[in-house]
């Protein structure tokens, strides 16, 4: 089986369009359809559903893909092996954060690690901390610096840097700002604006409800934690937030118990064989995990 024709068939499965496979490889689409047409003569069967423009995958296409995918990440495991014998780590290091990390925590560890290593470069993508983990287990990138998983997952390997705490917060206005003591009952009486409950943070809070069966009034939620500290500032509810996201728009409700936090750290998959690169910043950010 020819890894170019392999190649081929991943370019066109991912886009959906010969055309566009083409233009990716730099080639012509005649020239990708001959690469399809041999690797399915190979196979014996035809991988692809091709009716008026639109383009799928079959059963055998589908069957296909995970394998398909595993052979060029390991080919290009090879190839970033050997490079990395030689001379400090470079090449391209692809990185997925969320954007509360990519904007609290990260800066000062990219600052540094370009210094140190200015022949390495930074692929960085933004998104939730279960995209990036979704897109870790296909092989789609090499790191993630996200929040954590509190259950275990099988097929990533988990490196934990900082401990987030979590502070419930309200604005000044709210009618329970000037409480001295709060008990979970008084807070799930009021609205909230709150994490996605199947985001990681989300569910921590849940559990915390859901421990003393109590219910959560949720009147508004979303992903990204600066639009939540926005929404509590304006009066639309109290949340939960990352403690050192408190300015002056809010302040922390002392809730009586109750201590939350989230671990932030790396994850990549079990299968994958490290560049020196992807080593050299996870180094990195345990260090910065240390001085913090």
């Amino acid at each position: 089986m020819d890894f170019q024709h392999l190649r081929a068939f991943l370019r066109v499965a991912e886009s959906g369009s010969f055309s566009i496979a083409a233009d990716n490889l730099h080639l012509t689409q005649p020239a990708i359809s001959k690469r399809i047409a041999q690797l399915e003569d190979d196979l014996g069967t035809e991988l692809f559903d091709r009716i008026a423009r639109s383009v799928s995958l079959t059963e055998a296409g589908k069957a296909l893909l995970p394998h398909a995918q595993e052979i060029e990440n390991q080919i290009g495991l090879a190839r970033q092996s050997v490079h990395d014998l030689a001379g400090e780590p470079s090449g391209a290091l692809r990185l997925a954060t969320s954007h509360h990390i990519g904007l609290h925590r990260l800066p000062p560890v990219l600052s540094a690690f370009s210094q140190d290593y200015s022949g390495v470069h930074i692929d960085i993508d933004f998104m939730d901390s279960e995209q990036a983990h979704e897109l870790i287990m296909q092989a789609k990138i090499d790191l993630a610096l996200v929040t954590l998983s509190p259950t275990p997952e099988s097929g990533l390997r988990t490196v934990p840097i900082w401990q987030d705490r979590l502070a419930f917060m309200a604005s000044h206005a709210h009618p329970l700002a000037s409480e001295k003591s709060l008990t979970l009952a008084q807070l799930g009486k009021e609205a909230a604006v709150l994490p996605g409950l199947g985001t990681y943070t989300g569910q921590i809070v849940k559990q915390l409800f859901d421990s003393q069966q109590l219910s959560l009034n949720v009147s508004m939620a979303t992903n990204y934690l600066e639009t939540l500290r926005m929404m509590s500032s304006v009066g639309l509810g109290w949340t939960v937030l990352p403690a050192i996201m408190l300015d002056d728009s809010l302040v922390t409700l002392p809730v009586k118990g109750v201590k939350m936090q989230r671990t932030l750290g790396v994850v990549y998959h079990r299968g994958r064989s490290l560049s020196r690169a992807a080593k050299a910043f996870i180094d990195a950010l345990k260090q910065a995990g240390d001085d913090d």
